[in-house]
């Protein structure tokens, strides 16, 4: 049946979460202190938390991210890569792409994380397979373009995550007509009637799609 959760459920889920350590939730404070409002594109304690437990469930060799931002969910999904796992995270603006690679070099994870810059899908189609898991979290205009070039590189028992695949709520308000909804809902139920693949989207934070194929 239906759930429907009151308010302030979020918080205290993330209250009954393990906290982040001190180094990452530096990376929170910076980016909110630098960025202002552009700082709720980051993934959050929770959502990292989530991150980090599906790569210590598949213990990947190669995790391709789309969306660097800052670098908080990449140092999240460091946190349990494996021995000889790594990190490939694509982003465009460079600004971002210098603060995360800050970020990155702060806490010392500049040898699993690599931060490569341009339009991701020109890195994607550069990088060689297998990819074991990918999380895309950018520009949702670009999530099919993304989906389809991951997909065709994803290794047996790969995994790809998806974010804001709720969005607020605005992918079930039809009045709601701005590219980013229109393109989310088209994204969405294509992956939901791709015979290729199972998956199961999750009402974390602003829902987070699991995907892998059949």
């Amino acid at each position: 049946m239906p759930v429907d959760l009151p308010p302030g459920i979020e918080a205290y889920a993330e209250a009954h979460t393990t906290p982040v350590d001190a180094a990452l939730a530096k990376v929170a404070a910076q980016t909110e202190a630098e960025l202002g409002m552009l700082s709720r594109m980051l993934v959050g304690a929770l959502e990292g938390r989530f991150l980090e437990f599906l790569v210590f469930s598949l213990r990947p060799t190669l995790v391709v991210e789309v969306g660097t931002f800052t670098g908080y969910s990449a140092l999240s999904m460091a946190n349990a890569l494996p021995p000889g796992g790594r990190i490939v995270t694509c982003e465009i603006s460079a600004k971002h792409a210098d603060m995360a690679e800050a970020n990155i070099a702060a806490l010392g994870r500049q040898d699993v994380i690599e931060v490569r810059r341009g339009p991701a899908i020109d890195t994607l189609r550069a990088i060689d397979g297998p990819i074991d898991f990918a999380f895309i979290d950018a520009d949702k205009t670009g999530y099919a373009a993304y989906y389809e070039e991951i997909l065709s590189k994803l290794a047996p028992g790969g995994l790809i995550a998806v974010d804001n695949t709720l969005w607020s709520g605005h992918v079930i308000d039809d009045s709601v007509t701005d590219d980013d909804t229109v393109a989310l809902r088209a994204f969405n139920d294509a992956v939901a009637g791709d015979e290729r693949v199972i998956c199961a989207l999750l009402a974390i934070r602003d829902g987070v799609t699991l995907i892998r194929r059949r």
